[in-house]
């Protein structure tokens, strides 16, 4: 039974709104106020601001934002405040989006730059999960799609995004998640991933050369937020038998100038 029900209430007295129980609808009605709350002027907010400002319970407060900053719609921005985190920036950003200077449009001119596959994801925890996918003008497509969650270590989004976090954050991250093989290619220990993170630091961009996938080749890009801390990343597309590895470097100077126009709006 739900802490938002009292004892001895029936399941018939807390059906409400459209078939729900009053108990949901009480915490998905929660978790908007504090979204509202922490997406509100003036932020990052302090715990105690989201609470009085939500009118929830501080040890409520306290759960739900911890389910937020999970699923990446709220970032701990440290000493117990909170701000909007990369996926609610992106859902403001969509709304947006059909502006010339739009999420969609920076995408597009990305695609039509290099004819080829572009993918945009966002970082939460151990992984990245894709939220917009752009087909290349080959008659070739890949697997992966809009929703799919992806390692770090065997993308080229999630290398950059690992290249631009501290080592210690690096270090949890892999402990926590392990580096599998997914290929022949895949790096598998920190020692060569520690390498190649140095590598991607040093001329700004990851490559994903078979990595995570075979016969797919990808080039990828950090979206660094206000503090300089990715929340996500760009990357572009290709399948080796069409384009060589030299070839798809050159769309190093695209690929930066589209995440540099993403980081005002994520």
């Amino acid at each position: 039974m739900s802490t938002d029900e009292s004892p001895g209430t029936t399941e018939a007295e807390n059906t409400a709104r459209g078939g729900r129980t009053s108990a949901a609808g009480t915490a998905l009605e929660k978790s908007m106020r504090i979204l509202e709350a922490v997406a509100a002027p003036g932020g990052p907010h302090r715990l105690t601001d989201v609470v009085a400002a939500a009118a929830v319970p501080k040890s409520s407060t306290f759960r739900i934002l911890a389910a937020l900053i999970e699923q990446g719609f709220v970032r701990s921005e440290g000493e117990s405040r909170y701000g909007p985190g990369p996926r609610l920036r992106t859902l403001s950003a969509l709304v947006a989006s059909g502006e010339p200077a739009g999420i969609e449009q920076i995408l597009r001119d990305l695609q039509q730059a290099t004819g080829q596959a572009v993918h945009l994801a966002l970082h939460s925890g151990e992984t990245i999960t894709y939220i917009r996918k752009l087909e290349s003008d080959q008659p070739f497509r890949t697997a992966s799609r809009v929703g799919m969650r992806m390692p770090l270590h065997t993308t080229a989004i999630g290398k950059s995004i690992l290249a631009h976090l501290p080592p210690a954050e690096v270090r949890e991250l892999i402990s926590a998640a392990g580096l599998a093989r997914r290929t022949p290619n895949t790096l598998t220990t920190p020692e060569a991933l520690d390498a190649e993170l140095a590598t991607v630091r040093g001329r700004g961009f990851a490559l994903d050369d078979e990595e995570n996938e075979p016969t797919i080749r990808c080039i990828g890009a950090a979206i660094l937020g206000p503090t300089g801390r990715p929340v996500g990343g760009v990357s572009v597309t290709t399948v080796t038998f069409l384009v060589s590895r030299e070839e798809i470097e050159a769309y190093a100077p695209a690929l930066r100038a589209a995440t540099e126009a993403l980081a005002p709006l994520l």
